[in-house]
């Protein structure tokens, strides 16, 4: 691609699709959205863009152009640009600059500034060149010839514990939008209360076994994948939970529950890192669980590549974890799956049980407590798995009429 002095890519000739999104970082979903939308759109050439310039090809996702430089470089020649999922509406501007940063450099800047939000702040908002509280909802004049600005199936069941200043910002932005798109119901009515008019669309990955299945099988039957199938010819439970589960107790009561649930079930314990980024998963983490389940076949997936961790989820028994997307990729194999419900979560639901609130069948359970995880898993796997397989369907078929409003919006 052709790149001004700025860094930024020159804009075609035709109105151009912005594909923009947090798939600037290394997160399970968020590197996924761009891949479906690109292929719902049939567009060969939308331009990937995040809030700082990043390559992620070599873990499957794209290269992205950060927005400000490619805004400034843009003019008034007009654009379409599609916000492509994730709970992005309650993602401030210090949370979405520490996940940008290298770990090390992560670490410090979480020493120097978390206990002081008003230098946070400042300090965010010079490193990602925007004065958003909320940089990955767009304001629609941010490029002054846009022609359209669509939220596609995003998230934000926590807006109204927001600060009042970022939560007002969203509003305005959503409400001067063509089209909003929102993942689950809990989102939908605090929008409506607000009075922004929006949609109820399935996350983007549900699509991912419909779109990608071959790609997903072939990863499925080489390398890293291939090993940790033929390690467990009984099969295998796909595992992930976030760092904040790291603690002693709570790895303790996730041992003795995965300990417990292999003994029955006589399946083995894959693990893998839904995201790399900051605040998302660590793999030291594993390693002290692999040391408290020395009778149990288990296993880590080093790969971070977004192929190879769906591949991962396709092949096994089913999915448990902190991950919403390990759940919705479970979803769209027809797989059980089961969320962790980590022990100092408060009353109001989280993202993952208000998706699951809005999609899944009333028989399938949203969450576990971790000293309830081998009987949670044990339900889980009895699922029906015709049921599983019509609700699979039943999603691929609500996302593409639901994506039809873009493209109209784009005609």
């Amino acid at each position: 691609m052709i790149r001004s002095p700025a860094g930024a890519p020159k804009p075609p000739a035709n109105i151009p699709t912005i594909l923009f999104g947090a798939f600037d970082r290394h997160n399970f979903g968020d590197l996924l959205f761009p891949h479906v939308v690109a292929a719902m759109l049939d567009d060969e050439n939308p331009v990937f863009a995040g809030l700082v310039d990043a390559d992620l090809r070599r873990f499957g996702g794209h290269a992205v152009s950060a927005i400000a430089p490619l805004a400034a470089a843009w003019g008034e020649r007009p654009v379409n640009i599609i916000h492509v999922g994730g709970e992005i509406l309650t993602c401030g501007a210090w949370h979405a600059a520490v996940m940008l940063l290298p770990p090390q450099q992560a670490h410090e800047a979480i020493t120097r500034l978390d206990a002081r939000p008003r230098e946070a702040l400042e300090w965010a908002q010079r490193r990602l060149g925007t004065r958003a509280l909320a940089p990955y909802c767009l304001p629609k004049g941010l490029f002054s010839g846009a022609a359209h600005v669509i939220f596609n199936a995003v998230g934000g069941t926590e807006l109204g514990q927001c600060d009042a200043a970022l939560r007002a910002e969203v509003l305005a932005n959503l409400h001067a939008a063509e089209e909003v798109g929102v993942r689950d119901r809990e989102t939908l009515a605090q929008l409506a209360a607000a009075g922004v008019p929006a949609r109820l669309v399935p996350d983007p990955a549900v699509m991912v076994a419909a779109l990608f299945g071959e790609r997903i099988a072939r990863h499925a039957r080489a390398g890293e994948i291939a090993q940790i199938r033929a390690a467990f010819p009984q099969g295998y439970l796909a595992v992930q939970f976030s760092a904040d589960f790291g603690d002693d107790a709570t790895l303790d009561a996730i041992a003795a529950g995965l300990e417990r649930s292999a003994r029955s079930s006589g399946h083995g314990v894959a693990l893998f890192r839904a995201g790399a980024a900051p605040w998302h998963d660590d793999r030291a983490c594993y390693a002290r669980l692999v040391a408290r389940l020395p009778a149990t076949p288990v296993r880590i997936l080093e790969s971070l590549d977004i192929w190879d961790i769906c591949a991962l989820i396709a092949a096994s028994q089913g999915y448990c974890g902190s991950s919403l997307h390990g759940r919705i990729v479970a979803m769209a194999f027809a797989l059980p799956r089961l969320n962790l419900l980590h022990p100092a979560a408060p009353g109001r639901p989280g993202k993952q049980t208000a998706f699951a609130a809005t999609w899944e069948p009333p028989e399938v359970r949203a969450t576990v407590a971790v000293d309830e995880l081998a009987g949670g898993i044990a339900n889980a796997l009895n699922a029906n798995p015709e049921r599983l397989r019509h609700t699979a369907r039943e999603l691929v078929e609500q996302y593409r009429s639901e994506f039809d409003a873009i493209r109209q919006r784009l005609e």
